[in-house]
């Protein structure tokens, strides 16, 4: 499948324009027309939008400038004092964020276990207006089940949104699970060159994804026409993308896992992990994200300081190979305590794996290995 790959209706290109006016000629002042001001309708962000509601089997949605600000749409339509259970080790800016409004009094954010069912009931024992799903979870790709949890939003009167950012439409549907919205940070795998930043969000009603996109136009979250043309280039080639990176993120982590100086290995695509069985069961393939915790607390600065080829970085999805300390970089805006209680240890990294030939990504944890002696 290649999406979004249909002739543009106006002209029959293979490739669609960019359609860059802000602007556009009314008739008359009684006849508005379907394009009449960008910051509301694109057409690069509508043939996004499309392609992307096709993939997740969405009925509409919005394409914003960013994952956080797909992140804050969400929260945008909630009342004033509504209460959010989120987990509690989602990503670090999905943390920061509702932390942040917490702390001005905008709504009350509860970060739970997700996996724990008992804990999940007793933060729903009161009035629920929203439960945040992240599965697999990031860093720790920890696995949720999405079709219980979004049926104890639904008895309990509260939407669900799951973050799909990391196993892509290709490997997971959250809306087909019981979701009513989802989201991505299109900035990661979907755009997969790491040349720019944008967000979507998607609901599964339409009047949802009305709502959802008064509420962009209003608060100016929409997306550019350049990124909403470039993120859809990057989903024509995110089969092949995804298959290969997954295909050499399977490889890595059975190899790790063998590894003296790590302690474990955390990827839902082993058959020893935590989550396999339900990743197996709710998802399409395991991704291309993981992280793995070393032996030795202190050993991880050494270790990545003898890397050359997989570069220090804090983005995932793209092309080239990252690693990041999730505890000093995409989750530094979680206080430590916060971090103990997620399991976000100082010597966890955290690997995005690309398009690199397996044995070359190998070779150069090798050299970090190595470095560790």
């Amino acid at each position: 499948m290649v999406a979004g790959a249909r002739p543009d209706r106006s002209d029959g290109g293979v490739v669609p324009p960019l359609w860059i006016s802000d602007t556009y000629r009314w008739a008359s002042p009684d006849e508005k027309p379907d394009y009449d001001y960008s910051r509301t309708v694109n057409a690069n962000r509508t043939l996004l939008i499309e392609a992307l509601a096709e993939l997740e089997g969405a009925a509409g949605g919005v394409v914003t400038g960013s994952g956080q600000s797909a992140a804050l749409l969400a929260l945008l339509r909630l009342p004033a004092g509504a209460r959010v259970i989120a987990p509690h080790d989602c990503y670090g800016g999905t943390y920061r964020l509702l932390d942040g409004l917490q702390k001005q009094g905008k709504l009350v954010a509860h970060f739970v276990d997700q996996g724990d069912a008992a804990a999940v009931d007793a933060a729903m024992a009161e009035q629920v207006d929203l439960l945040w799903i992240e599965t697999p979870s990031n860093p720790l790709m920890r696995v949720v089940d999405i079709v219980a949890l979004a049926a104890r939003a639904k008895a309990a009167g509260a939407l669900t949104v799951a973050d799909n950012t990391l196993p892509t439409p290709l490997r997971q549907r959250p809306l087909e699970l019981g979701c009513d919205l989802v989201m991505h940070s299109t900035t990661k795998a979907l755009n997969g060159h790491s040349d720019l930043f944008g967000g979507a969000l998607l609901a599964k009603d339409a009047a949802l994804a009305e709502e959802l996109a008064w509420w962009s136009n209003a608060a100016g979250l929409n997306a550019s026409a350049f990124d909403a043309s470039q993120i859809l280039r990057g989903l024509r080639t995110l089969p092949l993308r995804v298959d290969r990176q997954e295909e050499t993120a399977m490889r890595l982590a059975a190899w790790l896992a063998q590894q003296p100086a790590v302690e474990r290995v955390h990827y839902p695509g082993l058959a020893d992990y935590s989550g396999h069985a339900l990743a197996v069961r709710q998802q399409r393939g395991p991704g291309f994200l993981m992280s793995f915790e070393l032996r030795d607390a202190g050993a991880a600065s050494r270790f990545l300081g003898g890397l050359r080829l997989v570069t220090l970085a804090s983005s995932l999805g793209g092309f080239a190979t990252l690693i990041c300390q999730p505890s000093t970089m995409t989750h530094r805006g979680m206080p430590p305590e916060a971090q103990a209680a997620a399991g976000i240890r100082p010597d966890l990294l955290r690997l995005s794996v690309g398009l690199e030939a397996a044995e070359d990504l190998q070779a150069d944890f090798e050299r970090g290995f190595a470095a560790l002696a």
